[in-house]
C-alpha cells in the first residue's frame, strides 16, 4: 500500500502529538519521513524517539527544500503558517496547516492565491472540530432547513482554562510579535471556524477584548463580541482562558426551533409551527408556538485530528474530500481580526474590513511587544480539545 511521505514542521505540543498519531499507526496511509524544529531540545527528542528513517531538520524551509517529503504538516507558531505553506506549494508539496491559517488576513490571502495556482495539490486546514459528531449534526440540521431561518446564536466557550505556567512555556506565546494574539488566535480558531461554518459570516462585529486581564500577558485572555448578520440575526461570542470552571454552551435559534449543544449532548427544541408564521397568524397574545424537545442522536463518531489526517491522505491518494479546505481558514481569521480591530479602535467593524489598517495596528503592537526568555516546554495536549 502506497503511503503519503509526510514531513512535520514544528515539534511543539501539536507537532509532537501528530508524530505519535502516525507512529501509533492511527493514520495507516501516512508515513513520517521527516521533522523540523528550531529548538535543539526538540531535535534531540526527535532523534531519540522517532525511527532512524525519519530525517531531522533545524528549519522548516530546509525540510521543504530537501524534497524528501511529498506533503508537509505545518505546526509552527502562527506567523509562519502562510510563508511555509507558500514555500511548500512552490516546491510542489501538499499542505496540511494547523490552525489558525495565519495571524492577519493579508498574509492568508497570499497563501490562498498560491494554493489556487496549484490546484493539483491538496491543501487542508486542521479544523478537527468539524469531525465532532455534534457539530456535524448541527451543520446538517441548519443547512437542510430543519432549524429554519437563523435568528440568534450564542456561544460561551470558556472551558479551556490556562495557567501562567502555560503562557510561560514558550517564548513566543501570548506576545504580539510571537503569536499575534491570545485566546482568539490560539484557543478559538476552531470555534470561530465552526461559527461561520454553521451560521455564515456576519456583516458587522463589535467586540470588547481585555488584554492580560487574568494572566501576566500582553494579549487578550477575555473577550465578548456582538455579531450582526445580513438577515437580521444577531450573535454573542464570549471566551476566556481565566474561568474555572469553564462553560461550553452553543445555542442556535431559528424560526423552527433551537439547537442547544452542551456537555457532549445536542438538544433540539422543535417548534410545531414556524415562529414567523405563528407570530403573524396566532389569535393569542402571549402563547408561543407549541414545542417538542428531544435529544438529537448523532452516531457519536468523533475522530478529531486523526480523522483530518486520514482524510488528507485520502485526498492526496484518491481525491476523496478533505475535512476542511485550507482556503476556508481565512473566514475564522477574518472574524478574529475584526474583533481585534473593533476593540482597538473602540467601534463596530463592518465586514469586509480594511485589512491594511488591521496590519498597521498589529504592527504597532508588535513593535512594542516584550521579549520573553526561555520556554520551549512541550505540554501534553490530550483532553484539551
Amino acid at each position: 500500500m502506497r503511503k503519503v511521505q509526510l514531513g512535520i514542521i514544528g515539534l511543539g505540543n501539536m507537532g509532537s502529538a501528530h508524530c505519535r498519531f502516525i507512529l501509533d499507526v492511527e493514520t495507516p496511509e501516512i508515513e513520517l519521513a521527516a521533522v523540523a524544529d528550531r529548538e535543539e531540545s526538540r531535535q534531540a527528542w526527535a532523534k531519540t524517539h522517532l525511527p532512524d528513517s525519519v530525517q531531522v531538520f533545524d528549519e522548516g524551509s530546509a525540510l521543504i527544500e530537501s524534497g524528501v517529503c511529498e506533503a508537509v504538516l505545518i505546526a509552527t507558531p502562527h506567523y509562519q503558517h502562510p510563508e511555509l505553506s507558500i514555500l511548500a506549494f512552490q516546491h510542489n508539496q501538499h499542505v496540511m496547516c494547523e490552525k489558525p491559517a495565519g495571524v492577519y488576513t493579508n498574509a492568508v490571502r497570499r497563501m490562498n492565491e498560491k494554493a489556487a495556482a496549484h490546484p493539483h495539490l491538496s491543501f487542508g486546514m486542521m479544523f478537527n472540530q468539524r469531525t465532532n459528531a455534534l457539530y456535524r449534526k448541527m451543520h446538517e440540521m441548519i443547512t437542510t432547513g430543519q432549524v429554519g431561518q437563523i435568528k440568534r446564536v450564542n456561544w460561551i466557550i470558556t472551558d479551556w482554562y490556562r495557567t501562567q505556567f502555560y503562557y510561560d512555556s514558550g517564548a513566543w506565546r501570548a506576545t504580539w510579535a510571537g503569536e499575534g494574539g491570545g485566546v482568539l488566535l490560539n484557543q478559538c480558531p476552531h470555534q470561530l471556524d465552526l461559527l461561520q461554518w454553521l451560521c455564515g459570516m456576519p456583516k458587522k462585529v463589535t467586540a470588547f477584548l481585555h488584554e492580560g486581564k487574568w494572566h501576566d500577558i500582553e494579549v487578550e485572555d477575555d473577550v465578548t463580541a456582538y455579531l450582526e448578520y445580513e438577515n437580521g440575526a444577531t450573535g454573542v461570542f464570549i471566551t476566556s482562558t481565566g474561568d474555572a470552571p469553564g462553560t461550553n454552551r452553543l445555542e442556535v435559534t431559528g424560526s423552527r426551533g433551537r439547537l442547544v449543544c452542551e456537555n457532549d449532548q445536542l438538544w433540539f427544541d422543535e417548534l410545531q409551527v414556524d415562529e414567523r408564521k405563528w407570530c403573524k397568524t396566532a389569535k393569542e397574545g402571549f402563547a408561543p408556538p407549541p414545542v417538542v424537545r428531544y435529544e438529537v442522536q448523532t452516531g457519536g463518531y468523533n475522530p478529531q485530528h486523526i480523522g483530518v489526517l486520514n482524510a488528507f491522505a485520502a485526498n492526496i491518494l484518491r481525491k476523496e474530500p478533505l475535512v476542511a479546505d485550507g482556503r476556508e481558514g481565512i473566514n475564522g481569521l477574518m472574524l478574529s481580526n475584526a474583533m481585534h480591530l473593533s476593540s482597538w479602535l473602540n467601534k463596530p467593524i463592518e465586514l469586509p474590513f480594511d485589512e491594511d489598517l488591521f496590519e498597521q495596528e498589529l504592527n504597532k503592537r508588535c513593535a512594542a511587544s516584550r521579549h520573553k526568555e526561555g520556554g520551549g516546554t512541550v505540554l501534553d495536549t490530550s483532553g484539551s480539545y
